[in-house]
């Protein structure tokens, strides 16, 4: 286990196969994933007679591996008895069924992210179903990577999530729960992910983030073919808000990326200010009729590669629909079925 600085904040990230201790019983790991974004933040809490696990990386032999490495090594041989997934993207929740059939752990999430996961891991799809083809065309995906998408098997929740059996335990907003020796308020965030749990401990500073609030980096907020005409932005806007009055500058922040870090106020402000000014540059971008692919220029200020062009794509369609209904945008459909969007007036 490496030692944490006594400082606070950590400048590198745990080795893999190792944890960093950053509070009496709490242990911080990390998993790589196959992205850009090539890791995934995991919290280890010790309950005296085994653990709570919050987070799970994605689902692959490699980070069962890990894991394994994890719980023979830093976790010191005792029973994970607790699942905890803040909510239901496949890098948080990728091996909960994994701990539930192998190793009896008990599932805790919100029930909105249970049931997305559960749903999708059933919703295989060996071609591309015509409303998702729909969506990318409305949303003015580039030809190129469009054909290329097309040309390939679809991503499947499957590929990447473990087979989930039935049965959870739910936690609900103002619940409280206890892990690691701490009484925690359950808060739910929202935009990321619908029903994203947070954890803020009554007993000393630590708060579990998930991708609610992320240290360095904007959690990703995006609108699918399953809701295309969704207001995530809204959602996200105000979960910051009401989080908001919960922060304290020496509170230690654990999120699912990058790294712990102190100063939640601070960085809250930062967030909601950040999301602010981009519609501020999109609304003066949309002077003229452009689709939601012609918008990543005034909300990401700099080039988009391939490996985040997906990724892009839904953001800005959640950027342009909250335009659109807080009515400052009205949209009409091009002839190859996408949409343009133009300011009102």
């Amino acid at each position: 286990m490496t030692s944490p600085r006594p400082d606070g904040p950590w400048s590198e990230p745990p080795a893999q196969g190792e944890a960093i201790e950053v509070a009496e019983g709490v242990l911080w790991m990390r998993l790589p994933l196959p992205m850009k974004l090539d890791h995934v933040n995991v919290y280890a809490l010790d309950d005296g007679d085994g653990w709570t696990i919050v987070d799970t990386g994605m689902s692959s032999n490699k980070t069962r591996r890990i894991w394994e490495e994890l719980m023979a090594g830093p976790l010191g041989g005792k029973p994970v008895r607790r699942v905890v997934v803040t909510h239901h993207h496949p890098d948080h929740i990728g091996n909960a069924g994994w701990f539930q059939s192998v190793h009896g752990a008990e599932l805790v999430t919100t029930r909105t992210a249970w049931l997305f996961a559960r749903m999708l891991t059933l919703d295989v799809q060996e071609s591309w179903p015509e409303e998702t083809l729909a969506f990318y065309r409305s949303a003015g995906m580039d030809p190129a990577i469009y054909d290329a998408r097309v040309a390939e098997r679809p991503f499947n929740f499957s590929d990447t999530v473990y087979s989930m059996p039935l049965g959870f335990t739910r936690i609900k907003q103002g619940d409280l729960f206890r892990m690691g020796g701490r009484d925690w308020d359950v808060h739910m965030g929202n935009g990321h992910a619908p029903e994203h749990a947070t954890f803020w401990s009554r007993d000393d500073n630590l708060v579990i983030t998930g991708d609610q609030i992320l240290s360095s980096i904007s959690p990703n907020i995006g609108v699918y073919a399953t809701e295309p005409m969704a207001d995530p932005v809204a959602e996200w806007l105000e979960a910051c808000e009401r989080l908001a009055p919960l922060t304290r500058p020496d509170q230690l922040a654990l999120g699912g990326h990058k790294l712990p870090f102190l100063g939640l106020p601070h960085r809250m402000a930062q967030l909601i200010d950040n999301h602010h000014g981009a519609l501020a540059r999109l609304l003066d971008h949309l002077d003229e009729p452009r689709t939601a692919a012609e918008c990543f220029a005034p909300l990401f200020k700099r080039k988009i590669g391939g490996g985040e062009y997906g990724l892009a794509l839904v953001e800005a369609v959640a950027h342009v629909n909250h335009l659109y209904h807080l009515g400052q945008v009205d949209r009409s459909r091009r002839a190859d079925g996408a949409w343009l969007y133009q300011r009102k007036g």
